[in-house]
């Protein structure tokens, strides 16, 4: 499946199909929690947080997919993520587009 996020595909002619869109939620581990709070105040990087936003978009963006898929899409245009925090420790991660076939 090919993902841009422009509007438009150069040099391709395309009917829309429609929106397409992923989400998901994940909570912090208590235990991993508190070691990246330790380090939080230490400074550098909270690998435990990067790997779990990580996952989200990617389980987000696969769900976006199947959708486009069994519409027929050959692509998803106008790729966008967004992220919230639902509630502490909670953040939910959204991904949406528009599904297009070619002509």
């Amino acid at each position: 499946m090919i993902l841009v996020t422009t509007k438009y595909m150069q040099g391709k002619e395309i009917e829309m199909l429609g929106l397409v869109e992923g989400n998901s939620i994940q909570n912090k581990n208590a235990v991993k929690d508190f070691f990246q709070g330790v380090k939080s105040a230490v400074g550098g990087e909270l690998k435990e947080y990067v790997d779990m936003l990580n996952k989200s978009r990617e389980i987000s963006k696969e769900r976006m997919i199947a959708q486009a898929k069994e519409m027929g899409a050959d692509a998803i245009i106008g790729v966008r993520y967004s992220s919230t925090a639902i509630w502490e420790g909670v953040s939910e991660t959204v991904v949406y587009g528009t599904a297009v076939k070619f002509k």
